[in-house]
């Protein structure tokens, strides 16, 4: 068919705008398509520079947009669930011996931002029920949830989840423990999130029939993209620190490039540059 010229002319101008719109969009929609689904945990809530495992560093982790944030849930001596790392009191706060030996009034009179000077003089050692109130609160008036990673170092499992559960947070935690808590934590409570520790390939199977896991805790020097893919197909995700020695910016990069889930680090601001860079 021939075309008349000025026909001709609209019929390659819009032939030519299509075909270079259909690039555009490519180029557009391809890195999209490779954009990190990798989450971040923040460690003890250290976003930023504020003392581990307080309210000050858990709007920090909220404010800088974590994922998730890690907290080390202890028991006092008359039941109260209060949040601390260490089993004594002596690294983080001004207090000395064994955190189970007080009672939660005693143990509020503390300072928990020992080694800081300034504002963070006067932090307290937070409870859970104060760090759910602070979660919950934030999450209530954002489209962005950040939920909670329980690490449990001594707690029941039924108080544990009561609290939780009055916040509307128990379903959306992970729980990380031995594999007694775990399997007693399951009885209690069906749809936790659980979150085992995996040091080896071959552990991979039987704790997996035994506990279900929502995400294996993998160890980062354990880790190929081999296992992550193995773990991938069971249908579970895969979850690892990068703390310490580990926590550079060539292990984000990594992690990734191995398709990890999540990585819990104590440089949150850093990971979210390194891999926005990439």
């Amino acid at each position: 068919m021939k075309l008349i010229p000025h026909l001709k002319w609209i019929f390659l101008s819009f032939a030519s705008f299509y075909f270079s719109s259909t690039i555009i969009s490519q180029n557009i929609s391809y890195p999209s398509q490779q954009k990190s689904t990798l989450q971040i945990s923040a460690h003890r809530g250290n976003a930023s520079s504020a003392p581990e495992n307080t309210l000050s560093a858990f709007k920090n982790a909220l404010q800088a947009g974590a994922h998730f944030i890690e907290v080390d849930v202890r028991t006092t001596n008359d039941g109260v669930l209060m949040i601390m790392h260490d089993a004594n009191l002596e690294r983080t706060t001004n207090g000395k011996g064994a955190f189970k030996l007080y009672d939660a009034a005693y143990l509020k009179t503390l300072s928990a931002g020992k080694g800081f000077t300034g504002v963070f003089e006067n932090e307290k050692i937070p409870t859970l029920e104060e760090t759910c109130q602070l979660i919950s609160a934030w999450n209530a008036s954002r489209q962005h949830k950040t939920y909670l990673y329980i690490d449990a170092k001594d707690v029941e499992t039924q108080p544990l989840v009561e609290i939780l559960k009055k916040y509307g947070l128990d379903e959306n935690a992970v729980y990380y423990g031995s594999d007694d808590f775990l399997w007693r934590l399951k009885a209690v409570f069906e749809g936790a999130k659980l979150l085992p520790a995996l040091k080896n390939k071959t552990d991979i199977m039987a704790k997996s029939n035994k506990l279900k896991p929502y995400a294996f805790d993998a160890s980062w020097l354990s880790l190929t993209k081999e296992m992550v893919d193995e773990i991938h197909r069971l249908g579970v995700k895969v979850f690892t620190d990068l703390l310490g020695p580990f926590d550079t910016e060539i292990n984000y990069i990594k992690a990734r490039e191995m398709g990890v889930d999540l990585i819990q680090t104590d440089r949150m601001l850093v990971v979210q540059k390194t891999l926005s860079m990439q």
